[in-house]
């Protein structure tokens, strides 16, 4: 995610980064001012068309289009926010939940060196785990030398750390290490790992429906094509930058809204998930 300074207007409007949007639609820009232009030239110039009476109507269907994909941009983007925020909200619950556990087991496992340096491991390892699961990517590095712990790649990572956890603290139990309300205290954090990565779950493997994606693009792009037919009479060849902006604007906002809707990809804008584990195993390394 892109650290910035929210109150420096100079560096948004003049530095160009790699996720900006610009660089994404320079070509469709440049064709579709090509095609403004040629519209423009068509209608103003060759065909002299500035009287024509079609002219009034396509500007009011502009008007009453342009007030409608308004309304269906913000319902987009605010639907792609949602989702960016709520994977915000439960990676930090699991920094939360991992801290907490950490000190409960901290006060719990005081003689116990060895329980101690398992949990100090695994507690901080299923949120890497967990962030190399939400990125579809896949790693054969193994949690330790020790071969009981290392995890298959074909099965689900997170519950395999998850199921490690739960093992060691039943075993403990089991030999009376830890009292049944003990083990009732730390039973809502080993919990909630599970269904905090059942919750990202759901956020990556559930996209915006296909239909509403592709009439939202189709909309945009046909209502842009149809401008230079309204608008070149008024503004001459000024519709070629006009037209451009518009469109500029419009998929810029259909392009964000695509880029956070899953945030736990690898673009500029989505989730630091990588970082907060890293934080998570030096907290968890403070405590215990």
């Amino acid at each position: 995610m892109i650290s910035y300074n929210t109150k420096d207007w100079f560096t948004f409007i003049f530095r160009f980064h790699k996720a900006d949007t610009f660089r994404t639609l320079l070509p469709i820009m440049l064709a579709i001012g090509i095609y403004s232009g040629l519209v423009g030239y068509l209608e103003v110039v060759h065909w002299k068309l500035s009287e024509a009476s079609y002219v009034k109507n396509i500007t009011l269907m502009h008007g009453m289009l342009g007030f409608v994909i308004s309304l269906l941009l913000v319902f987009r983007t605010n639907t792609a926010y949602d989702r960016w925020w709520e994977g915000r909200k439960l990676w930090g619950a699991l920094v939360n939940n991992s801290r907490n556990l950490a000190m409960k087991l901290s006060a719990i496992l005081k003689e116990s060196q060895d329980d101690r340096q398992f949990f100090r491991k695994m507690i901080p390892q299923y949120a890497q785990v967990l962030h190399q699961h939400l990125g579809s990517s896949q790693t054969a590095n193994a949690l330790s030398d020790d071969p009981d712990m290392q995890l298959d790649l074909e099965k689900h990572m997170p519950n395999q750390v998850a199921a490690m956890m739960m093992d060691r603290v039943n075993a403990l139990h089991v030999s009376g290490r830890i009292s049944a309300g003990q083990l009732f205290m730390i039973n809502e954090e080993l919990r909630s790992f599970t269904e905090i990565c059942g919750a990202c779950e759901r956020i990556k493997n559930t996209p915006i429906p296909y239909s509403y994606s592709a009439f939202l693009k189709k909309f945009v792009f046909f209502y842009v094509m149809t401008l230079p037919f309204g608008y070149a009479f008024s503004l001459g060849f000024y519709v070629v930058p006009v037209v451009v902006f518009i469109f500029y604007v419009l998929a810029s906002l259909e392009l964000i809204a695509e880029e956070i809707e899953d945030p736990f990809g690898d673009d500029a804008n989505d989730l630091p998930t990588l970082r907060m584990s890293e934080n998570i195993r030096r907290h968890v390394e403070e405590l215990i």
